[in-house]
């Protein structure tokens, strides 16, 4: 690869990053437009039904690209849907070359895009990058394995307690750790808690950081067996939109009935029920995930290798035995342990955030 590639490429994933709040179920998507060396025209994609990256780029051009390079940080669409389809559009302004730093996983696109420009006369480079390719990670997920990126959010004590024994547990962490976690929950498309985190603290669950807005505020899922939610709780009384999820033995109290921006799911309480769950909100157009919950439903996530990602927000302090631990679940021998692959290490003042992914990337599925 060429310097100035893999230099405009940097720039167009970098543009991405700005829709990655606002755009979800599509993919975040950055777009510069270079001629004779110097950018003419940026763009990126900031919420579905809007212009793409690509179109956004060529208006801040001023519409002539005629003979210009395009570097795009995915694949130009080949269909159409609710707008035109990009690569039509980059075809019909002329331009002579398009650079791709990831192909798009979506079976109606999946090098379509790439062929629609060549058969046009275009140039066209595939250029993988692996900082496009993490940053679709979720939308990956969603279209090849019909379930979302998830991430595991924990914050603890360095021998691995959340809170006291009485549920006393703020702050274990300093403001710095939270205020990140502001920044993982506003590109998340959904939240993940169970009815005792609900119970015990009334979160709202919510994106507040200014820093972090404007985002889609995500869809709070509440694992609520036996619908305990109370019906003064924030998360069913502020009108954003809320997921209780229950056992199809349940029947929705009169109490939490025709809430604004409430909805039920009623599944079998088993061992599918958080596989059944995560397809459910990839239908409904989630790419990523956070789970924010108690030891019991972490638990369930780590030993049924539900999860993709973990977060771990730990605290340079230790608080002994009697406590609530991380995460509960039984193990029969120590070789079967979940494990975890190191990623990333973030001073957050006096924290530190450990990032891991899945060590058996390879069995995902």
């Amino acid at each position: 690869m060429i310097g100035s590639d893999r230099l405009f490429l940097k720039a167009a994933i970098d543009l991405a990053m700005q829709g990655l709040n606002t755009c979800a179920p599509n993919p975040a998507v950055g777009c510069v437009i270079v001629r004779h060396g110097r950018i003419i025209g940026r763009g990126y994609h900031a919420r579905t039904g809007s212009a793409h990256a690509e179109v956004n780029a060529i208006a801040d051009a001023g519409g002539d690209v005629t003979g210009a390079t395009v570097y795009v940080s995915l694949e130009p669409c080949a269909f159409v849907g609710r707008t035109p389809a990009c690569a039509q559009t980059l075809i019909d302004a002329g331009v002579a070359r398009v650079v791709i730093a990831a192909e798009d996983p979506h079976p109606q696109v999946a090098g379509a895009g790439m062929a629609m420009l060549r058969a046009a006369g275009i140039e066209v480079a595939l250029r993988l990058q692996p900082a496009a390719l993490t940053l679709l990670r979720g939308y990956t997920s969603r279209i090849q394995r019909a379930r979302p990126w998830v991430r595991i959010k924990t914050a603890s004590s360095m021998d691995g307690a959340t809170a006291l024994a009485s549920g006393e547990s703020k702050w274990i962490t300093g403001a710095t750790a939270r205020n990140d976690v502001q920044r993982w929950r506003a590109r998340s498309d959904a939240i993940i808690t169970g009815v005792g985190t609900v119970l015990a603290d009334d979160p709202q669950l919510n994106v507040r950081a200014a820093e972090c807005l404007p985002c889609e505020q995500p869809l709070r899922v509440i694992l609520d067996r036996r619908l305990r939610t109370p019906a003064h709780a924030k998360v069913v009384t502020d009108g954003a939109a809320t997921l209780l999820v229950h056992d199809v033995a349940t029947q929705v109290p009169p109490a939490l009935q025709d809430r604004p921006g409430v909805s039920f799911a009623a599944l079998p309480v088993d061992d599918s029920m958080l596989g059944t769950l995560l397809e459910i909100l990839a239908q409904r157009g989630c790419n990523e995930v956070l789970v924010e919950a108690g030891a019991r439903l972490i638990g369930s996530f780590t030993a049924q290798r539900l999860w993709d990602e973990w977060l771990c927000y730990l605290a340079p302090s230790w608080l002994g035995n009697d406590t609530r631990r991380l995460a509960s679940f039984q193990l029969p021998a120590l070789a079967q342990a979940p494990r975890g692959e190191m990623c990333d290490i973030t001073p957050l003042g006096d924290d530190v955030l450990v990032r891991l992914e899945r060590a058996d990337k390879e069995a995902q599925s």
